[in-house]
């Protein structure tokens, strides 16, 4: 039996039609929420600040099991992320936390995917006991980062998750 209870997926969109997919799914009645975050982009000629999504092709939805069919067949939907084979439930407290960091004034979220963080980058660290320090990627696994820590005139290697990693330039 199809269950009725309202669970948050997420489904990945066309190329730049996460805006256009959120207000789709909005109209049929199902529950959709696109992050979007304002940034400010220059032109040749001027500055303008507008709102970027802030997950390239994907759109968070909230619905039960029958309504799936309906987001499939949404124009702009290509398909749901999937884990283990079925599609991937988001918590609603995930889904919190990103509204409560778009909500904080001044917070910029970038959103970077394992590939950018190659050997050699030089990263800093946004959590944990370390804190504020910065090292350097020696590898990468496929959910974690080794980096190696410069502190206290020693070298430290330590396992991160990728959440906790910010690129610097």
């Amino acid at each position: 039996m199809l269950s009725r209870e309202r669970k948050w997926y997420a489904v990945y969109t066309k190329p730049r039609w996460e805006k256009k997919s959120d207000n789709i799914l909005l109209q049929k009645g199902i529950e959709s929420w696109c992050p979007v975050q304002k940034v400010e982009r220059q032109w040749s000629d001027r500055k303008k600040i507008i709102e970027v999504p802030l997950f390239r092709s994907y759109v968070f939805v909230r619905i039960n099991e029958m309504e799936r069919i309906a987001v499939l067949d949404t124009d702009g939907i290509i398909n749901f992320i999937h884990y283990l084979g079925k599609p991937a439930i988001i918590r609603d407290e995930e889904i919190e936390i990103i509204k409560q960091y778009l909500l904080m004034p001044g917070t910029t979220i970038q959103v970077t995917g394992m590939q950018a963080l190659k050997e050699k980058t030089r990263v800093k660290i946004k959590g944990g006991i370390f804190m504020d320090n910065e090292g350097e990627v020696l590898r990468t696994g496929k959910k974690k980062v080794y980096v190696q820590l410069d502190t206290l005139g020693q070298v430290l290697v330590v396992e991160f998750s990728i959440e906790y990693l910010l690129p610097i330039q």
